[in-house]
């Protein structure tokens, strides 16, 4: 009897000693390698977006599953990768730590700090892929996330929630539209994550020391997926940047995340795919690569109250080659996004800025990610901006043109004027409220262009100083009343006739 109790106990510290997931797992060997891409050969129960382990212990993820071949991307020490190798199943999905201590970081595409700061260690998961809320989970976009750039504010309103594009050539902007908008969240409990794909180390340097002096870092993570790092590794960091995204929304915060840019984005999945032979399509890229980024762009959405989440907003960057916006990516992103804001190069190099074409930038929700002051000041200055634009390239022609005509296009250089505004300069709401009904109104119209800079500084100097119940009133109130118009006015007024002096 001894001798069986102690047989069974033998067989029990076997039992307690072996590996019970190693033998479940199933083991299938590389056969061949290229580019941080692995084939591997005798498949058993795999599935997309599966967590595998090579010999070394590298673990990556499957990408593309065929009738009896797997292809897996290896994001970290592909060199140690060699042919014949095994690699198991562990039966879970790609998932990251998630946490709030990863604000305030610089992060590489392993989800890792690279700002020679502590390490972070986090129990809580979130896997990469997911899928998207119900439309009838969502609620309609009705609360303006305030940029405090003028332009945008005024003409092309940002709501929460939304997917707005921001669309054109190189060097005209679009970084700078995001990181302004990233810098002017502060005290507004918004959390921002900027993805950069693609983008130079000396410029992801310069933003992170931006918002570093502008404690911007506090609600901000940034990942970073550079131009000398692997095309799977570009194509996988939009996806970590949604997920870290994704965990303050569900913290009951919002948040907002810039891809900078999802054009690069293709590019580095149309790479991966002609590596894993998948047959091209248009413009060399894959027939899936609209749903490379409507999956990504759909999980932007502000759920109603019953799922106690809040609201997340994506501003995905693309950039053309020669204005071309019926190119292939462009034509899909706009299709998925809500607003498109199109920049212009003319307007770039003639100094506006942010050079925003109103005539071409369209909404599908319009001005309901406005305010009632905001937009009962600013409904006819996108109008007055585009007709300014026709009867300035016709007055170009034109030997002789009449009052009417000469009154339009002189307070159309005016509203140009007073739209400038410079990086990392936000004008807040209450500032813009009062500057662009002095425009709206005619009142600029007898003010020399050179000195519309100063009036604008004097008026807002004015604002702060003297008129500081008008200030309140317009940022509890949010509505143009007649008391409110009034004090605007007797404020334009006072400072008009210091200007005739």
């Amino acid at each position: 009897m001894d001798l069986v109790k102690e047989i069974l106990w033998k067989i029990e510290k076997e039992i307690q000693k072996s590996d019970l997931s190693d033998s479940l797992s199933q083991k299938w060997q590389v056969i061949e390698i290229k580019d941080w891409v692995a084939n591997v050969i005798w498949l058993q129960d795999a599935m997309f977006s599966e967590i595998v382990e090579f010999e070394n212990w590298i673990k990556w993820l499957i990408l593309d599953l065929n009738q009896n071949t797997a292809w897996i991307l290896i994001l970290w020490e592909a060199s140690e990768i060699r042919i014949w190798d095994m690699v198991k199943n562990l039966w879970r999905v790609l998932s990251i730590p998630v946490w709030d201590e990863y604000l305030w970081r610089v992060l590489n595409w392993l989800w890792t700090p690279i700002d020679w700061k502590d390490e972070i260690n986090s129990t809580n998961f979130a896997p990469v892929e997911k899928v998207a809320p119900w439309i009838i989970d969502r609620k309609s976009v009705h609360i303006p996330l305030e940029t405090w750039i003028k332009a945008i504010d005024s003409m092309v309103p940002i709501g929460r929630w939304q997917r707005e594009l921001i669309i054109w050539n190189r060097q005209t902007g679009k970084t700078t539209i995001g990181i302004d908008t990233i810098l002017n969240q502060k005290w507004k409990d918004v959390y921002c994550v900027y993805v950069a794909i693609w983008q130079k180390e000396s410029k992801i340097s310069r933003i992170a020391q931006t918002l570093k002096e502008k404690w911007a870092m506090d609600y901000t993570i940034i990942v970073n997926a550079p131009a000398n790092a692997p095309a799977v590794i570009q194509y996988i960091a939009p996806y970590i940047g949604c997920t870290l995204w994704e965990y303050f929304m569900q913290q009951w915060k919002h948040a907002l995340i810039i891809y900078d840019d999802l054009s690069k984005h293709a590019v580095a999945y149309r790479e991966v795919s002609l590596l894993l032979r998948r047959p091209p399509w248009r413009e060399a890229y894959p027939w899936d690569v609209f749903y490379l980024h409507s999956r990504l762009l759909e999980r932007a959405a502000m759920l109603d109250d019953k799922n106690w989440w809040w609201s997340l907003t994506a501003l995905p960057l693309i950039e053309t080659m020669d204005s071309d916006v019926s190119a292939y990516i462009p034509t899909n992103v706009i299709s998925i996004t809500d607003w498109q804001i199109f920049l212009e190069t003319d307007l770039f190099n003639s100094w506006i800025r942010p050079a925003i074409n109103v005539w071409l930038s369209v909404s599908r929700v319009w001005w309901s990610a406005q305010t009632k002051i905001m937009k009962k000041i600013a409904w006819k200055l996108r109008l007055e901006l585009a007709t300014f634009r026709e009867l300035a390239s016709f007055a170009q022609f034109a030997s002789d043109l009449d009052d009417s005509t000469q009154r339009k296009i002189e307070k159309g250089k005016r509203l140009v004027e007073i739209l400038k505004q410079w990086n990392n300069q936000p004008i807040p709401f209450y500032k813009q409220v009062v500057l662009i009904y002095a425009g709206i109104n005619n009142y600029l119209n007898n003010i020399d262009i050179e000195k519309i800079k100063d009036f604008e500084k004097d008026l807002y100097d004015k604002l702060d100083s003297t008129y500081e119940d008008l200030k309140l009133q317009i940022k509890e109130k949010q509505e143009l009343n007649e008391d409110i118009q009034k004090w605007i006015e007797k404020l334009i007024n006072e400072l008009l006739e210091e200007y005739k002096k």
